[in-house]
């Protein structure tokens, strides 16, 4: 059995430890999450059971790797390997998919959704309540339209703030905002729609996940990588000198047992 090298074997250790606590932050975070939907009687999705399956597996693969590499056992590197390549597939599959097809589709979806809607799904409860939130974050009143949407009833939280960064308008004087009007001053609410800005925010997350995921990918593959180097070199032959015989040489200085009884 060969030598590795030894910044080689280093390497591959801080990339398996590395490997074992990412698997073993997202075994907690599931199991966080779990418990929290949980506990609020909420519906456990199937996505729950399939992290559980993927971060359980993660941790073993590295604590098997890391076992390989410190006993320099060939099966347990080789077993890395392999549930590293599953894993690296595992993950690039998802962020080809989310970044090549499903992205393009959920914004049409989004805009389809809120820009067909009626008027009166503003005046839902659930979904005024949400939209104040949103507008008083992102500094926006309405959906695709402005706060025309609104009519006669734009909520106060579209009005503009001393710290507003975004345009505003003046409100129409028949708005029912007419009784915030300082001297005869109409009130100022913001200009832009909120559509694009959840829009926005949504493709930012899901660059982020796409991120996420080929970072893990390019981890796993760089893994798979320095195990197989690993292992060529435990199976190099080390270079034992040949043991050669030559009549030529001097007889040793030798005293025969017998001789010291």
């Amino acid at each position: 059995m060969g030598k590795v090298n030894v910044c080689l074997k280093r390497s591959y250790i801080a990339v398996a430890s590395l490997i074992g606590i990412i698997g073993a932050l997202m075994l907690a975070y599931t199991l966080f999450t779990h418990g929290h939907l949980y506990r609020d009687d909420n519906e456990i999705e199937p996505a729950i059971y399939g992290s559980y399956g993927f971060s359980i597996a993660t941790l073993l693969f590295a604590l098997t790797g890391l076992f390989g590499a410190c006993k320099k056992k060939k099966w347990a590197l080789i077993l890395f390997a392999v549930g590293m390549i599953l894993s690296s597939l595992y993950t690039i599959t998802p962020a080809v998919i989310i970044g090549l097809f499903r992205k393009p589709q959920v914004v049409e979806e989004l805009k389809e959704m809120f820009e067909g809607g009626e008027h009166s799904g503003l005046l839902n409860d659930v979904h005024r309540a949400h939209l104040n939130n949103t507008q008083m974050e992102l500094q926006c009143c309405g959906l695709s339209q402005g706060y025309k949407e609104w009519g006669n009833d734009i909520p106060e939280s579209c009005i503009c703030t001393e710290a507003s960064t975004n345009p505003c308008v003046a409100v129409p004087i028949d708005s029912l905002h007419s009784k915030h009007k300082i001297d005869d001053q109409p009130v100022m609410v913001y200009k832009e729609p909120c559509l694009p800005y959840l829009i926005d925010r949504y493709v930012f997350l899901l660059n982020v996940t796409v991120g996420v995921l080929l970072g893990l990918t390019l981890l796993f593959v760089l893994s798979v990588v320095l195990s197989i180097i690993i292992l060529c070199q435990l199976n190099k032959k080390e270079d034992i000198p040949a043991v050669v015989y030559s009549a030529k040489a001097k007889a040793g200085n030798y005293t025969t047992l017998t001789e010291l009884i």
